[in-house]
């Protein structure tokens, strides 16, 4: 009997396995990962909308939940023994990393850093190479390759959303 993989190679098996399950069901895989012992595994998968605003739909992240966990008894081979499967979707907290994420996160205050300085501004939008914010002192642009960092800024009440 061979050992299993390791918890990061355990995930990536997965990920290549379930990323066609994922994206037929309309959305992203953003990553898979594997924690815990063998009798208590966690298996984190964790998805998307492809592109674009919004948020996935309770509906949605229960009906990819399904699928998920029919394809993963398909390949009992990669998970033997028992484990907790946990779906779910990154949240606002989520590092903003690539350009698909700041394009989830049009309309949104955000903060990104790049190698100098930091900038915090609403996201107007981005074509892939750069990035352009509403700032409090105007519109600016930056170029993708030098943003270091970037988050989402939370907003309990934000301008224009027609709440008092």
């Amino acid at each position: 009997m061979s050992p299993s993989p390791g918890p990061h190679v355990l995930g990536e098996q997965l990920h290549e396995v379930l990323a066609p399950v994922v994206s037929g069901a309309g959305l992203y895989l953003e990553g898979v990962s594997v924690s815990g012992a063998a009798r208590r595994r966690v298996v984190r998968v964790t998805v998307d909308l492809p592109d674009g605003p919004g948020g996935v739909t309770s509906d949605s992240l229960a009906d990819v939940s399904r699928a998920v966990s029919q394809r993963l008894d398909e390949v009992e081979d990669l998970l033997a023994g028992s484990y907790l499967l946990e779906v779910t979707t990154p949240g606002v907290t989520r590092p903003l990393t690539e350009p698909r994420h700041f394009r989830r996160a049009e309309g949104r205050l955000v903060t990104v850093a790049t190698g100098d300085r930091e900038v915090s501004g609403r996201v107007l939008g981005t074509d892939g190479h750069e990035l352009t914010l509403a700032t409090a002192s105007g519109t600016v642009s930056l170029p993708l390759s030098d943003v270091v960092r970037g988050r989402i800024d939370v907003e309990l009440n934000r301008a224009g959303d027609g709440q008092d």
